[in-house]
C-alpha cells in the first residue's frame, strides 16, 4: 500500500511539476541575488544563515500543498480507499525524498555561485541530512493538520515555525561547528537531538494522524 501511494506522488508530482519548477526557480533567483549583492561571501556565519533562510523557505512551499488531493471532497474518496498510517507514511517518505534533493540542490548552488567556507564538508553533508529530514517530517505533519481546516498555505507556516525553531537551532550550531572545522565529537549531541527529533515526529505522526484522518 505505501509503494502505490508512494508511486502516485511521484506520478502527481512529474505531471503536474509545478512545486518543483518553482522550487529551482527559487533557488536559482535566490542565490544567484546574493551573488550579484556580494560575489563572494566568505563570512561563515552569514553563510550559514542564508542556506538554512533559504532552505525553511523552500522546504515550506514544497510541502505546503502534499495533501491537496485528500481535501475537500476528495477526502471521501480517500478516506474510503486509504487508510491512515500507510498515507501520511508515503507521504512523509515522498516529502523527504523531495526536500532531500532541494537541500543538497541549494548546497551545490550556493557553494559554486558565492563559495563555501565549510572546512568539514564530510560532517555538514551529515547536518544537512539530518536537519533537512526533520524539516521534511514537521513539515508534512503540519500540513496534514492544516489541511483540515481548508487554510493549508497560511496555517502550515504558521504552525511549523514555533516547530522547527529548535531544528534550526540545533542545525546551525552543528553547521557553524562543521565550518569551523570541528568533528563528530563537538557536534554529538545536536547531531543525535535531530535523530530523536525525527524519531518522535513519525512516532507522533503514527499515533496522531489516524485520529485526524477519521476527523
Amino acid at each position: 500500500m505505501i509503494l502505490h501511494l508512494l508511486k502516485k506522488e511521484f506520478i502527481t508530482e512529474f505531471r503536474h511539476k509545478i512545486s518543483l519548477n518553482s522550487i529551482f526557480l527559487y533557488l536559482t533567483s535566490t542565490v544567484f541575488i546574493v551573488y550579484l549583492i556580494f560575489n563572494q561571501l566568505e563570512e561563515l556565519k552569514s553563510w550559514v544563515a542564508l542556506y538554512w533562510i533559504i532552505l525553511v523557505f523552500a522546504s515550506t512551499n514544497a510541502s505546503v500543498n502534499s495533501f491537496r488531493l485528500e481535501s475537500g471532497r476528495q477526502f471521501y474518496y480517500y478516506f474510503g480507499l486509504v487508510k491512515a498510517v500507510p498515507l501520511i507514511l508515503s507521504k512523509m517518505i515522498f516529502n523527504a525524498i523531495l526536500i532531500e534533493l532541494i537541500a543538497f540542490l541549494a548546497y551545490g548552488l550556493i557553494a559554486i555561485l558565492i563559495g563555501n567556507p565549510i572546512e568539514n564538508q564530510g560532517l555538514f553533508l551529515l547536518i544537512i541530512g539530518l536537519g533537512s529530514l526533520a524539516l521534511s517530517s514537521i513539515l508534512t505533519l503540519v500540513s496534514g493538520i492544516a489541511s483540515k481546516t481548508g487554510q493549508n498555505s497560511s496555517l502550515t507556516a504558521i504552525l511549523a515555525f514555533p516547530i522547527l525553531l529548535p531544528v534550526l537551532l540545533m542545525a546551525i550550531k552543528a553547521s557553524l561547528l562543521s565550518g569551523l572545522g570541528f568533528g563528530w565529537d563537538e557536534c554529538q549531541s545536536y547531531l543525535l537531538s535531530l535523530l530523536a527529533i525525527n524519531v518522535v515526529i513519525v512516532a507522533l505522526s503514527l499515533i496522531l494522524f489516524p485520529y485526524l484522518w477519521r476527523s
